[in-house]
């Protein structure tokens, strides 16, 4: 079953300096194409976000939030259930602020902030203390290093039909040679190509898609074994090794902060 729903602002939101929403989506949900005149940071709890920002699509995992400058349409979907937590700030208190749509590598301390905010359902900041934890939030937002997309896409004639093919089927270990005679061109021109339109080697996008999949399926608890059974990888050490180099941690210590 696929669900649909409209994003209700709270009331007077265009009135408010900064809000916080949180909300547990069921899986497959979306999120219709909309905009607001504030900006909005989204940090997902556990799952994968896939969002599209004026017609570009952008994917995290859990420990990168995104960031939806103001007045830029978009529109959300997740394939899990997936717990949605957002800090919201006026157009005026965005200034320094990106302004495309991106992946925000905040640190330990923007999120320490949501998870308090979380913890005791604040809405809004109404005492001195709460509203110098937002703007302690928005200059951690500010300070952040950019990240335009952490799986980008491409329209190039030669790797677009390599990528949509490894997002089919993670788990194909056919190496970049392969893929390069299947498209019609050389190992180094395909190699070139992810460089010049990912901004990253062939091998690193595969990883990452890899441990967004792996996310999505330690959420479905499946085992750390199956999981890498899946992805195409020799053993469950081998893809714990890739975990810990693109989450810090191990699948089943992730698993576990997830509750």
């Amino acid at each position: 079953m696929h669900f649909q729903v409209n994003y209700q602002p709270p009331e007077h939101a265009r009135q408010l300096r900064y809000f916080m929403r949180y909300e547990q989506t069921n899986a497959k949900t979306e999120y219709l194409s909309h905009a607001h005149e504030w900006g909005q940071a989204i940090f997902v709890s556990g799952q994968v976000l896939e969002i599209n920002v004026e017609g570009e699509r952008l994917l995290t995992p859990a420990s990168i939030p995104v960031w939806i400058p103001p007045r830029q349409r978009h529109a959300s979907y997740n394939r899990q259930q997936t717990q949605i937590r957002t800090f919201n700030l006026a157009a005026a208190l965005c200034d320094g602020l990106p302004q495309k749509a991106c992946l925000l590598n905040v640190d330990a301390i923007a999120h320490a902030i949501m998870d308090e905010f979380a913890r005791t359902g604040l809405e809004q900041p109404e005492t001195p203390e709460a509203w110098r934890l937002c703007d302690v939030l928005r200059d951690r937002l500010r300070l952040a290093p950019v990240q335009e997309s952490y799986l980008p896409t491409s329209q190039d004639k030669f790797l677009a039909p390599v990528l949509h093919a490894l997002e089919a089927q993670p788990g194909d270990n056919t190496t970049l040679a392969a893929w390069a005679a299947r498209v019609f061109t050389t190992e180094r021109t395909l190699a070139r190509r992810c460089r010049q339109e990912l901004h990253m080697s062939f091998s690193e996008w595969r990883q990452r898609l890899r441990f967004l999949h792996a996310i999505g399926q330690l959420g479905q608890g499946k085992s750390v074994q199956a999981i890498a059974h899946d992805l195409g990888y020799s053993s469950a050490s081998a893809l714990i090794v890739m975990f810990q180099q693109q989450a810090g941690t191990t699948p089943d210590r992730y698993r576990a902060r997830l509750g």
